[in-house]
């Protein structure tokens, strides 16, 4: 077993060494994991998940996205303390489903994070631009850029370190929102429109389920993607110091974190707002579509907008930030298994992969297009890809880990070996493979979503075409 300074290491063609050094700790990779999941799905569209399935229907809503993303989690678990590598998903895959497999996984995981790097930056920059009119957004999109690429070419502890503290704007933003909430809800503080403590009569005062069960399974595809971001624990895991306590510790805090963070915000808004209302801004346009806004103007607190507007430009940022670090070190992983040119692991003193960073945020500048091409249409379906990529991730996940134990207990081990074991075998596993693929199938039911559907499933095919028509045969 490595000691906690040893690092990820790989020799290429020429027997040189290069290293992806280990210097994240547990802190990070929570922080990592939440900043991942907490970003503007829940600052903005948690209003919409709740108009469209209720209070009761939305709670119940991400309380299933929660527990499919903690079946997901718990195989990642098992996977990434016994084979700790960066560029996980798709060396699992490849090990553990098949080689052509673990091509398309790396792949689909680097296209969900490149195509969103560019909507990032520029629905950042126009932020930016609803507090300084006269300036360019290409000027804010351009600075954005430049301070991400330093956060992630600097050193990994660098890039942690900022990480992190993005992470903890939104994370603090979340337990304030629910805090004061919390205390309009039973009367502790003022809220306009209620002369006594509301309490939770919102959640119900329509019924249990104002417009059925079906809404609770169609806005599951938005609950998922809200978790979208915890499975960065498992890219991490190649550069975390001693993986085997530190990721399993990292997976159940960030999970339950987060379910904490997201049922209470549901519960919160639901009580506060009439589900009717609360994708529905209080007054005005652009940001304040936040029911988060709406809320904090309602308690009474000044500034509300330009709050929020600060944590989603952060939020965005921190996402953008986390997903060039993902994309990359597929990219990375790709290149140490000799399927794509041996450039893109050249790493720098500090152990970053300049080349594999360097290239992905240029696939990730088609997103600023969408300033030209109508930003409702490319964002849209750049979500759709961002969404069904993640699902074809966890899906295989799951598989992969359902594989692996197979062969590790067909090898002669016994579970006891296991540094780390996925509970309820192999229950969690089939389980939330179904529930992936489901949630993926769900897609092509969207009519604004099935283009980007398609073009994700063609894309699939390419990856297994390339794979079997040029490295399949080469080796």
């Amino acid at each position: 077993m490595q000691s906690p300074d040893q690092s990820n290491q790989h020799l290429n063609a020429d027997g040189q060494s290069f290293v992806l050094k280990r210097s994240m700790t547990k802190r990070h990779l929570i922080m990592l994991s939440l900043g991942g999941a907490i970003g503007t799905g829940l600052f903005l569209s948690s209003g919409e998940v709740i108009a469209q399935a209720g209070p009761i229907g939305a709670v119940i809503s991400y309380i299933i996205g929660g527990l499919i993303a903690y079946m997901v989690m718990l195989c990642l678990g098992e996977l990434a303390v016994n084979q700790p590598v960066t560029g996980s998903f798709g060396a699992f895959a490849a090990k553990n489903i098949g080689p052509g497999t673990g091509y398309m996984v790396s792949w689909m995981y680097w296209l969900g994070w490149s195509a969103t790097l560019g909507t990032e930056f520029t629905a950042a920059a126009m932020l930016m631009q609803e507090w300084f009119p006269t300036t360019s957004i290409w000027l804010w999109t351009l600075i954005f850029i430049i301070a991400v690429l330093i956060s992630n070419l600097t050193s990994t502890r660098f890039f942690a370190e900022s990480e992190f503290w993005l992470s903890f704007v939104k994370v603090a933003t979340v337990l304030v929102f629910i805090l004061l909430g919390l205390a309009a809800i039973f009367g502790l503080i003022p809220f306009h429109g209620y002369e006594s403590a509301p309490l939770f009569s919102n959640l119900t005062s329509h019924g249990w389920l104002p417009n059925g069960l079906f809404p609770i399974f169609a806005t599951m595809l938005i609950v998922n993607f809200a978790f979208n971001g915890t499975e960065m624990i498992g890219i991490a895991a190649g550069e975390t110091e001693n993986p085997e306590k530190n990721v399993p510790k990292a997976i159940h805090a960030a999970v339950w974190r987060l379910m904490i963070f997201f049922v209470g915000t549901i519960i919160v808004i639901s009580s506060l707002l009439p589900y009717q209302d609360a994708g529905l801004a209080v007054h005005g346009e652009g940001i304040s579509n936040s029911p988060f806004v709406s809320v904090f103007n309602l308690i009474g607190i000044p500034y509300a907008e330009d709050i929020m507007r600060f944590v989603i430009i952060t939020a965005l940022l921190s996402t953008a930030n986390s997903g060039l670090y993902a994309a990359s070190r597929m990219m990375w992983a790709l290149s140490v298994q000799k399927q794509l040119p041996r450039i893109f692991s050249k790493l720098t003193k500090s152990g970053t992969p300049v080349i594999a960073i360097l290239v992905t945020m240029i696939g990730g500048l088609p997103g600023l297009l969408s300033e030209q091409f109508g930003a409702d249409v490319i964002f849209k379906n750049l979500l759709g890809v961002a969404a069904f990529t993640m699902v074809i991730v966890w899906m295989s996940i799951c598989w992969s880990q359902f594989n692996f134990r197979r062969k590790w207990l067909a090898s002669g081990k016994t579970l006891a070996d296991l540094k780390f074991k996925t509970p309820w075998y192999p229950l969690v596993p089939i389980l939330g493979f179904i529930t992936c693929t489901a949630t993926g199938l769900s897609m092509a039911a969207d009519p604004e979503m099935l283009s980007g559907f398609i073009g994700c499933l063609l894309f699939m095919a390419i990856c297994y075409v390339t794979y079997y028509g040029l490295y399949h045969q080469k080796n």
